[in-house]
């Protein structure tokens, strides 16, 4: 089940001057700096309220991130809810017609596992599910 949107995710080119814009932006500093190399970014989170915002810089140009930013240019990469059972949802999800773009869970940033779901059956929008890892 749902529970929330846990962050939302935001293509950068410079993690570095994005950090610095979003800090005038929020009024604060980031929390963390976390690199995920199995998806070849780096990534930087801000809270706001209950909700995070995570920078993703590319760190290699065969990254989602790269060829996102290549294709469309910075901005709005993809919007996370959190669930209670990602194994779970994943299985209700694949029985109400949403394509999984991996099949099982993965490892990701801020002590996460993830899985994303496919654009083309979520109108448009790049949608991430995450669990705490336990």
């Amino acid at each position: 089940m749902i529970k929330k949107i846990e962050h939302i995710g935001i293509a950068v080119k410079n993690l570095n001057n994005s950090n610095d814009l979003f800090k005038k932006l929020f009024g604060k500093d980031h929390y963390k700096v976390e690199a995920v190399a199995s998806e070849g970014v780096s990534t930087s989170f801000f809270m706001i309220g209950e909700t995070k915002i995570e920078l993703l810089e590319a760190t290699n140009e065969n990254s989602a991130i790269a060829k996102f930013i290549e294709k469309k240019g910075e901005g709005i990469h993809h919007i996370a809810y959190e669930v209670d059972n990602l194994d779970e949802e994943m299985l209700r999800l694949k029985k109400e017609g949403f394509e999984l773009i991996n099949t099982t869970p993965k490892d990701g940033a801020d002590n996460k596992r993830i899985c994303f779901l496919h654009p083309k059956t979520t109108n448009g929008v790049l949608v991430e599910l995450c669990e705490e890892k336990k």
